[in-house]
């Protein structure tokens, strides 16, 4: 596939030269759809603070409120696809704004709930909202930005949807502190009204112009795969892999993930996705990057959240802004990729994050412990915040520049698709791993407890700590067996999660290609009918 630079889009809007919007029109569109961006992430992982909170005020169940928080997700990544591919067609603006639309009067209707139903379904149409505006808010700085300004504003992107997960995170936290989980949804209105504001003024409108029809089956195909495989990764942990609900998930999603690559190879050229450009260096190197990148992240986040809450005994509020100085050092690195790429290359860059955040996981591995405390895994922290801010610019713009310009909106779903799925990846697995190792160390640690309260204690370290008293004098033993055992599965989880950066290395140093500059359809079989037109 050729990667000679394209002409640049045409947009709607004021421009000048050669119908390109100037630098500060180009700061505002960036500034609108990484708010826009921030406001769909803060979503994301605002309601995990509240989960006490939701069960109290709605008399939920433990299995209710993980539905509630996780609907939105799972809504979010089925639709990526197929809506990205609709922002194509009818105007990636008029997309956005609709997005924007809907997902706050979503969250107003949310944060106004009355009952565990009403909150299930805002969260499921501030998923389908949120589908709207991800992918779109990419595929705007790949299709408007000139390509000397693209990898830097790509780097920005990058970095608000790294870090606003935690910044999000923890204003959700102080919110939930100090008032109530209701106040959790202002922040997501509050930027949403701000980016509508925004888009409606400063946003370029463009679309691609097909002569193919949309394709439907693979679209269904792609929610089937995407539902089915991501309810497995989110039911198993909880429910176990063998249990009838999960082995649903994965058989459906297996067969809609097969369904999905034959119907596209079949549709070629009209297809919602060419699976054929995963032949390339790029794409595939982009994608398997950012999947193992986003799935250590996560599952990190598993770990770091009960270890500052069960172990050092922070609170909800502490324990989010424990985490902001990796959010802060992801942040920065991601607008330093850019420059380091362009001294560099993008391959030497994704390689440098990927051992910088390897490293980092080794020395939290090597380093933490129940009396060290956090000042015992800070480093390792900093390291791997750094490390994933590095990787993970290239492999965005790795994935963007694989596809034509002209089919940002899909090229930026795939991208979220893949974050999406190395997110549930890394929970499941690392999670699962933390469990084994906890429960494998506490077994020889609970000689003299009573059977029922060791049961509990086998559960997890919060449960042990919880069930303690019930031990008599062996309260504060197994307590400290409890945080022990705990910093034991730390370290599994965490040689496991090197020896997963130590391959993604090597295969980046052998893999990916030098270089990440965008396709166009020049020279291509798959996009010669598409052309790029204003609405």
């Amino acid at each position: 596939m050729s990667t000679n630079q394209p002409a640049p889009a045409t947009v709607d809007g004021a421009a000048h030269d050669a119908g390109e919007p100037d630098a500060r029109q180009l700061r505002t569109i960036l500034i609108a759809v990484c708010v826009a961006l921030m406001a769909v992430i803060a979503s994301v992982s605002g309601l995990n603070v509240a989960q006490p909170d939701l069960a109290v005020e709605f008399g939920a169940s433990q299995s209710t409120i993980l539905w509630i928080i996780n609907v939105y997700t799972l809504t979010l990544a089925a639709l990526l696809l197929p809506l990205g591919a609709i922002g194509d067609r009818l105007g990636r603006k008029p997309m956005l704004i609709t997005g924007l639309a809907v997902f706050g009067v979503a969250s107003a209707v949310a944060g106004l709930a009355p009952s565990a139903g009403v909150m299930l379904g805002a969260r499921l149409l501030s998923g389908v909202g949120a589908a709207m505006i991800m992918p779109i808010t990419l595929a705007v700085i790949t299709s408007t930005f000139p390509e000397e300004e693209r990898g830097k504003a790509i780097g920005v992107w990058t970095g608000v949807a790294g870090g606003g997960g935690i910044l999000g995170m923890f204003l959700s936290a102080a919110l939930v502190d100090v008032a109530s989980w209701r106040y959790l949804f202002i922040l997501p209105v509050v930027l949403d009204v701000v980016a509508l504001a925004m888009a409606l003024r400063s946003v370029p409108n463009s679309r691609e112009d097909s002569g193919h029809s949309f394709d439907t089956v693979g679209a269904l195909a792609s929610v089937l795969a995407v539902v089915g495989l991501i309810l497995a990764l989110q039911e198993g942990p909880e429910r176990g892999w063998s249990a009838p609900a999960t082995v649903i998930g994965l058989v459906v999603g297996v067969v809609g993930a097969v369904c999905f690559v034959a119907w596209e190879l079949r549709r070629r050229e009209a297809s919602l996705l060419d699976v054929r450009l995963f032949r390339e260096r790029g794409l595939a190197g982009g994608s398997i990057a950012l999947l193992v990148v986003f799935g250590v992240q996560a599952g990190i986040f598993v770990v770091l959240f009960p270890f500052f809450q069960a172990v050092l005994g922070w609170s909800g509020l502490l324990s989010t802004l424990a985490l902001m100085p990796m959010a802060v050092a992801m942040m920065a690195s991601s607008g330093l990729a850019p420059k380091l790429t362009a001294r560099l290359n993008a391959r030497t860059t994704m390689a440098v994050g990927i051992a910088l955040a390897g490293a980092g996981l080794a020395l939290m591995a090597l380093v933490v412990s129940v009396d060290g405390g956090y000042l015992s895994i800070l480093p390792g922290m900093l390291a791997m915040g750094t490390g994933m801010g590095l990787s993970m610019t290239p492999s965005t713009e790795a994935i963007t520049g694989s596809l034509p310009i002209e089919r940002q909106g899909v090229a930026s779903a795939l991208n979220d698709v893949t974050r999406e799925f190395g997110t549930a990846l890394g929970v499941a697995l690392l999670g699962s791993l933390l469990s084994a190792g906890y429960r494998g160390a506490i077994d020889g640690r609970l000689d003299g407890i009573p059977r029922h309260t060791a049961d509990t204690a086998r559960d997890g370290v919060a449960n042990a700590i919880e069930a303690a008293p019930g031990a008599g004098s062996h309260a504060r033993q197994l307590v400290r067996a409890a945080q022990q055992s705990f910093v034991d599965g730390w370290q599994q989880a965490m040689w496991a999660g090197v020896a997963v950066m130590g391959v993604l290395f090597l295969y980046v140093l052998l893999r990916a290609p030098a270089d990440t500059a965008p396709a166009t359809e020049a020279g291509t079989d798959t996009e010669a009918a598409e052309t790029l037109s204003p609405r």
